[in-house]
């Protein structure tokens, strides 16, 4: 009778872990040997914002990824962070506020970028404390654009000059490159068609400071128990 009901609750437990990551692309990682309890979070599709986004697309909404980060601030059993980013990019305001809650976690967090990490993916992948790509992930750096009508006065372009220095002061604030490097690499007219900003495959991101290994899930993984162990 004992084993009828801890196999239940293990069939019960499996679905709602089924469920949550079904629901929002998160799960918590439990069954290491090494006894961490990890929470994984995933950045994928477009980042949606304020504006709610057509229902056939992929996003990541930000007002489910703060309060769960809230949360793990605030949990005693959660020690680590796994940030898996496979995006396009999106609204500007929300993947900052991500940024820079992922940036304030007391816990070791570690990103992960896939398939890409493009435009305001930028901040995210380097806002934690160790970050990796693999070898064919992408990351396109470019300048501000916005959606809609424009008013064509001085101060919209002032505007968008400080949304632009806000990204860039975070990003050169949390890897390796120059600010002088990071408007070089957003300014290039040579390598995207028809627009202005460059695209990195794996390595270059290294070679250029942005991201610190290439690696995959495997190395990712090994490095935030290894945080973990060693106090962050």
């Amino acid at each position: 009778m004992a084993d009828c009901e801890e196999k239940d609750e293990k069939l019960q437990a499996q679905e709602q872990q089924e469920d949550r990551i079904g629901k929002t692309g998160q799960v918590t990682l439990d069954k290491s040997p090494r006894k961490h309890i990890i929470h994984l979070l995933t950045i994928i599709g477009e980042i949606e914002g304020h504006d709610n986004l057509a229902g056939n697309a992929k996003t990541t909404k930000y007002e489910h990824i703060l309060p769960q980060l809230a949360a793990i601030e605030d949990s005693d059993e959660i020690q680590g962070v796994l940030v898996l980013l496979n995006t396009m990019g999106g609204d500007v305001e929300a993947g900052l506020a991500i940024a820079e809650m992922l940036a304030s976690l007391s816990k070791p967090t570690v990103s992960l970028v896939l398939g890409g990490s493009h435009s305001i993916g930028v901040p995210i992948a380097v806002s934690t404390d160790r970050s990796f790509i693999v070898p064919t992930g992408t990351m396109v750096i470019h300048p501000v654009r916005m959606n809609g009508m424009v008013i064509g006065v001085p101060q919209t372009f002032d505007y968008f000059k400080q949304i632009q220095d806000r990204i860039t002061g975070f990003v050169c604030s949390h890897c390796g490159i120059s600010r002088e490097g990071f408007e070089g690499l957003m300014m290039e007219t040579g390598v995207l068609t028809k627009d202005v900003g460059t695209i990195l495959v794996g390595e270059e991101a290294v070679n250029y400071g942005i991201i610190d290994e290439v690696g995959g899930i495997d190395r990712a993984v090994r490095c935030l128990h290894d945080m973990i162990d060693n106090g962050g």
